[in-house]
């Protein structure tokens, strides 16, 4: 038995149950194959694959607050620090009630990568809880956050842990998180990213997701000989990442002409009307169906399904897993001949397999939604300078930074003899950064 495989029971073994972690840990050690058995005999001497699927530590506890009728309601929350090897742990915090230990542990698993891949110093990190802020009222959501720091603080600081938002934390629990860190410290620091515009928070991190997706995405089409004007591209969610995906790439001359959220998605064949998505997801905070009330060009449909548009780009950008094999096989069918991922882990290892077979261009969340972690260490350097950077500034570093992400997976795709398979490639990169940190910091 090799080396990785030795490697992967073993976390199957010690972590029964945590399917999106094996997930996560059996993609990247395959794609990493080559390299781990270049080096096999020192790697396996010095436990280099043991160590970095194994978390530096794991904090789980509970959260105790008070609902508006006065019910003392108890959530469950966890900070995963997974690696620091090449800086303070990094990485969002995520409220949704499918949160749990393995779902954490492969986000955290991802972002070290990830955070690998921008070149700047830091580590990889995930946090969150089950509690869900859909349908709370302002004072919950702020009794909860309030409650959720209480703990957490213990564990975080800007020279040893940095959370962000993710799914379900906006600006407004970045607020309340921030302002009971500071209670609670006495601190005013770059502990928290996302942070809003009047306290330290930096311009374009709102964007910078989505905006990143793009720019990875035209490098990836440009070095293939093809272009992103004039195309037609769906896109999952309608959130962040795919609203300032969506405006990038028509500011880009693409047509974006489909979104979607957890109950269905919206058809438009003119082109999405992003004014109308804002009004209805950031300020209404509404549903995407509710599109086709202003909109009389477009189409609604319940469930699943978005992929099955026909269109020549797909970009992933809703949740783990929401693209499976039938949906790759429907996307190559009707004429998609590139995806990208802007969400964690958005297509299941079958589909990310028939993509590469197929000849699809395929860039992988960890290269490709490197844009906002990025921006979050664009925005400690700015906490820590007491500066603040203009709006054209911070976009061109991100820019700079997601061309340079994609130059490092493509030349260590291309290194190994695996030109065009972007997933190894970026695994490889952010790889080899990481163990070279681990390898001169000694057995820690």
């Amino acid at each position: 038995m090799s080396y990785v495989d030795e490697v992967y029971d073993r976390v199957v073994k010690q972590n029964p149950g945590e399917v999106e972690f094996h997930q996560a840990v059996k993609e990247v050690l395959d794609s990493l194959r080559l390299v781990i058995d270049a080096n096999e005999e020192k790697y396996k001497k010095l436990a280099i694959l043991e160590r970095l699927v194994e978390p530096e530590r794991i904090i789980s506890f509970r959260i105790p607050w008070v609902d508006d009728e006065g019910q003392v309601r108890v959530n469950k929350g966890y900070r995963v620090q997974f690696n620091g090897a090449i800086g303070p742990y990094k990485g969002g915090l995520r409220l949704h009630p499918s949160v749990n230990q393995s779902i954490l542990k492969f986000l955290g698993f991802e972002q070290t990568f990830k955070n690998s891949l921008t070149g700047l110093p830091i580590g990889g990190g995930k946090g969150g809880s089950d509690f869900d802020p859909k349908g709370k009222s302002d004072r919950e959501v702020m009794a909860f956050s309030q409650s959720f720091m209480t703990e957490l603080y213990k564990y975080i600081g800007p020279n040893q842990d940095v959370p962000a938002g993710d799914i379900g934390v906006g600006a407004r629990e970045i607020g309340y998180l921030y302002g009971q860190y500071k209670r609670l410290t006495g601190l005013y620091e770059g502990v928290l990213t996302g942070k809003g515009l009047t306290y330290g928070g930096s311009l374009v991190r709102t964007q910078a997701t989505g905006y990143g997706l793009i720019y990875i995405l035209n490098e990836m089409l440009k070095d293939n000989g093809k272009e992103l004007a004039g195309k037609n591209v769906v896109i999952s969610g309608s959130g962040n990442v795919a609203i300032y995906a969506s405006e990038k790439a028509i500011q880009m001359g693409a047509k974006v002409i489909a979104l979607s959220d957890s109950n269905g998605y919206i058809y438009d064949p003119a082109g999405i009307d992003l004014n109308v998505v804002r009004e209805i997801k950031e300020v209404r905070r509404g549903r995407i169906k509710e599109y086709v009330d202003t909109v009389l060009t477009a189409v609604y449909t319940q469930g699943k399904g978005i992929f099955t548009i026909p269109c020549d780009i797909a970009l992933p950008c809703a949740t783990q897993n929401e693209l499976d094999i039938e949906d790759a096989k429907a996307l190559k069918a009707n004429g998609c001949y590139a995806v990208a991922e802007g969400a964690n882990m958005p297509s299941t290892r079958e589909a990310t397999d028939y993509f590469q077979s197929s000849g699809m261009l395929f860039m992988p969340g960890k290269a490709a939604n490197a844009g906002g972690v990025a921006t979050s260490a664009l925005e400690m350097s700015q906490n820590s300078l007491r500066l603040s950077w203009t709006f054209e500034e911070v976009d061109e570093k991100l820019r700079g930074i997601m061309v340079e992400i994609y130059k490092k997976t493509a030349s260590a795709a291309e290194r190994y003899g695996v030109k065009g398979n972007y997933v190894s490639g970026a695994n490889i990169a952010g790889f080899e950064k990481v163990v070279e940190a681990m390898l001169v910091q000694g057995i820690v």
